[in-house]
Formats: structure tokens, C-alpha cells, sequence
């Protein structure tokens, strides 16, 4: 079925469904930067784990397995960001199509649109919440005390 498009009302819906382009320009940025530290996580755990196995000091194990724990939290952070931020691409994808599809065809989609969208707003929030209790957690074991002179 052969559907008679104005060229300018195509253009228009480009233009429309173009803007929403811009946040996932963001998520992909944020899921680039959540997969280099879920990364380094991974690194660091088989790192540590490789560890247990020369260190026979009990208090050492200890140390370990406090870290290795604390890993772990970091990364179902990172795996939830990052879960969070593909579901935000899904929604802004869908809405980048409903708006295309209401300007172009008629498609009487815009509370599909609204609701996709904020919820896509919603996840990218819910994602740099985590992202930020995940940044929080690695640095607050950090130790920037001065070398003595």
C-alpha cells in the first residue's frame, strides 16, 4: 500500500522526532562511560580473587573479601545504570517513531509519545542515581592523606 507523503510534512516529522535524537546522544555517551567502570570492576575482583590464593594472612582474607563484596554492590549498580539507560533508548526510540508517525500519517499516538518519553526521562534519572551511588561508593574508600615529609 502506497502511502502519498508531502515532502514538507516528512520534513516537518524529522524535525519533530529529531530533538529526542539528542538524549540518546547522552545515553550512549553514559553507557560508554558505566561500561569502562564495570569493566575496571571485573578487573579489579579477578584481580582480587587471583590474590586469595597467595595470601594466607586471615586478616588479609578478610580485607579481600570486604572488598570483593563491596565489588560486587559496585557492579549490580553499573549492570542496573546500564539496564536502566538501554530501557531510556528503548523509550526514546519509541518515541522518536510515534512522533514520526503522528506528523507523517496521522497516527494518533501522542500519549504514547508523552508517556514513552518521560518514562525514558525517568530511567535516564533513575541511571545517573545510579551511577552516582556507584562513583560515591568507589571513592569513599580512597585515602588522600598527605605522605609525611
Amino acid at each position: 500500500m502506497l502511502l502519498p507523503l508531502d515532502p514538507d510534512t516528512v520534513a516537518h516529522g524529522i524535525q519533530l522526532s529529531v530533538a529526542p535524537v539528542f538524549l540518546l546522544t547522552a545515553v550512549s555517551g553514559m553507557i560508554g562511560a558505566v561500561a569502562n567502570r564495570l569493566a575496571r570492576i571485573i578487573d579489579r575482583a579477578r584481580l582480587l580473587e587471583r590474590s586469595i590464593q597467595t595470601h594466607t594472612d586471615a586478616h588479609e582474607h578478610d580485607k579481600i573479601f570486604k572488598e570483593l563484596a563491596e565489588l560486587r554492590r559496585r557492579g549490580l549498580l553499573a549492570n542496573c545504570s546500564i539496564a536502566l539507560l538501554t530501557l531510556c533508548a528503548v523509550c526514546i526510540g519509541l518515541t522518536i517513531i510515534v512522533l514520526f508517525l503522528g506528523e507523517t500519517l496521522n497516527f494518533q499516538g501522542l500519549r504514547i509519545s508523552i508517556v514513552s518519553f518521560l518514562a525514558g526521562v525517568v530511567c535516564f534519572l533513575l541511571a545517573l542515581v545510579c551511577f552516582l551511588v556507584e562513583t560515591w561508593i568507589a571513592t569513599r574508600v580512597l585515602n588522600f592523606a598527605q605522605p609525611k615529609p
